[in-house]
Parts: C-alpha cells; sequence; structure tokens
C-alpha cells in the first residue's frame, strides 16, 4: 500500500475532526443530532469566498500568495469575518426554528426532523445565491513537497493539517481551563441542575452554537481551499461528521479530534485498497459498529 494514503488521511481526517466538535458539543447540551450542522461547513466557505472576493477587488495586492501558500492575506481576513458571520447564521437558525421548539417542550425527533428541514433550506439557499457551479478560493497551482517515508503535501495542506490541530487544543483549553468551559460540562450533565447553580443555560447555548458553527466555518473553508467549493461540501461530510462524534464520544473535544483522524485515514485506506466509491462505506461501517459495541465511543462517559 502507498504511504501517501496517511498523509491524505490525516488532512482529510483533520476536517471531518473539526466539524464533528460542533456536532457532539450540540448533542451534549442541547440533547439532539443535528443534520443540519453540515450545511454550516458550506456557508463558512462561500461567506469566506465571497468576503475574500470582495477584498480582492478593493486591494490587488491582497490576493498575492504569502510566502509558498497558494492565497493571499484576503482569505485569512475573510475567514475570520466568516466565522462570526457562519456563528450568526448558527444563532437565527436557533432563533428562529430549534429555541421556539426547546420552549414548546418539543420531543427530541421534532428536533431532529427539524433540523433535516433547515438543512434542506440552507442548502437551497446556497444554490439559488451562488449556483451549483464548484468555486475556488485560488486556482495557483502547487507542487506536492516530499516529507519522507514516500509521502507528500503542498504547503496548504501542511497549513490546514496545523490549522485544525491549534484550533483543537484552543477549544479544548476553553473547555477545561474557563469558567464558559465549566459552564458548558456542568449544562451537559444536568441542565436544569446547572440551571438551579447559577449557570445561564441560554448563555452556554449560545456559546455552543457559536462554537460550532465558527469550527464548522473553519473546516468548510480550509475543505474548500484544498478541494473546491460547492453547495453539497458540507452536505457529503455529513456522514463522517456523525461517524467521528459518536466515535470519539459525544461531549469529548479531543475525542472528536481523533476519531475524526481514524475515520479519515480508514477512508484513505479504503480507497487504495477498494477504491473510491467505497469511501462513504467506511463512515457508515464505523458508525455501526460503535453503536453495536461501543455506544459510548472512546472518551465518552458510562451510562
Amino acid at each position: 500500500m502507498n504511504p501517501q494514503f496517511l498523509m491524505d488521511g490525516l488532512i482529510a481526517g483533520a476536517m471531518i475532526g473539526l466539524g464533528a466538535i460542533g456536532v457532539t458539543l450540540t448533542y451534549s447540551i442541547l440533547r439532539f443530532a443535528n443534520f443540519g450542522h453540515g450545511e454550516l461547513l458550506s456557508w463558512g466557505a462561500y461567506i469566506a469566498l465571497a468576503v475574500s472576493g470582495g477584498l480582492g477587488l478593493l486591494s490587488t495586492s491582497l490576493t498575492r500568495p504569502i510566502g509558498p501558500f497558494s492565497f493571499g492575506w484576503s482569505l485569512p481576513l475573510a475567514a475570520l469575518l466568516a466565522i462570526l458571520l457562519t456563528g450568526v447564521l448558527a444563532l437565527a437558525v436557533d432563533a428562529v426554528l430549534f429555541g421556539r421548539l426547546r420552549a414548546r417542550g418539543s420531543a427530541v425527533i421534532i428536533l431532529v426532523m427539524a433540523s433535516f428541514g433547515a438543512s434542506l433550506a440552507l442548502r437551497s439557499l446556497l444554490e439559488f445565491l451562488f449556483t451549483s457551479k464548484p468555486a475556488y478560493f485560488t486556482k495557483a497551482l502547487q507542487i506536492a513537497m516530499p516529507l519522507g517515508g514516500g509521502m507528500r503535501a503542498t504547503p496548504d495542506q501542511l497549513l490546514s493539517l496545523g490549522v485544525s490541530l491549534l484550533a483543537v487544543l484552543a477549544v479544548h483549553l476553553l473547555m477545561t481551563r474557563t469558567d464558559v468551559g465549566r459552564s458548558m460540562r456542568a449544562v451537559s450533565e444536568n441542565p436544569a441542575l446547572a440551571g438551579i447553580a447559577g449557570v445561564d443555560v441560554r448563555r452556554v447555548i449560545r456559546v455552543v452554537w457559536m462554537l460550532g458553527a465558527g469550527l464548522a466555518c473553519l473546516a468548510g473553508i480550509m475543505t474548500g481551499l484544498l478541494v473546491q467549493v460547492r453547495p453539497y461540501l458540507g452536505h457529503d461530510l455529513l456522514l463522517p461528521l456523525f461517524a467521528a462524534a459518536i466515535l470519539g464520544g459525544i461531549g469529548s473535544v479531543p475525542g472528536a479530534m481523533l476519531a475524526g483522524l481514524i475515520v479519515g485515514l480508514s477512508e484513505a485506506a479504503a480507497v487504495q485498497l477498494v477504491g473510491a466509491e467505497w469511501r462513504a462505506a467506511v463512515s457508515f461501517l464505523i458508525l455501526v459498529a460503535v453503536l453495536l459495541f461501543r455506544p459510548r465511543g472512546l472518551f465518552g462517559r458510562s451510562a
């Protein structure tokens, strides 16, 4: 087997892990599987694409490549604004849809079905605004550099891997070393008791939406940079996101990232062994195996 699958799997797994963090946090705090989460990746990528294009029109100097990378300063600046706007979008969807359903005491299945509807609506709106034609942050060509052991990677790929790991470390420190993180863990354990103890549950919910959406946006931008931007970008990653979230253990940030890497490596290995058409089946098999043999995942709490 060509060892290049290791690098390809790590890069894909890092994107999956970032997106899975939002899934696992939403589930642990709000107690429902949000099938609309994948669309946040797509919206984040398109918002960054639009802002980056606008900045490029204002100043062509912002589009000149930074060092060995294929993009200019317009993309990092656009990414910062896109992360904020994607978080605002998630809050808006919660205020219009999920928040009202929670206030009515709707059953979990109602929230799940509503997330399906939100997913379809968000994806259709993307196609209406940007069409279904693939788009690119940059069309500059990069030559993969040899890394040793028969593996190669472009500067953009290495940057994406590094940014993903730093983002996960930052979220882990937020969860374990700050008051906000402790409040999130308290709400995850018992929302009612956390509220009695003085925790602002509504604030925690807003933080979770912003945090999950921001990470999804980052994953969408990096996936779009390495591949292409299209409305189905997040939809195609939805099954791997859920497989990673469940394998890592609901509520575990490091678990989601580690599981994302496992899913990415498994998919890359399957492409080499049996063909690319079986890639999606790998995530499904992992999901089923975890649910059957270890429902709490790698780092989840025992029931």
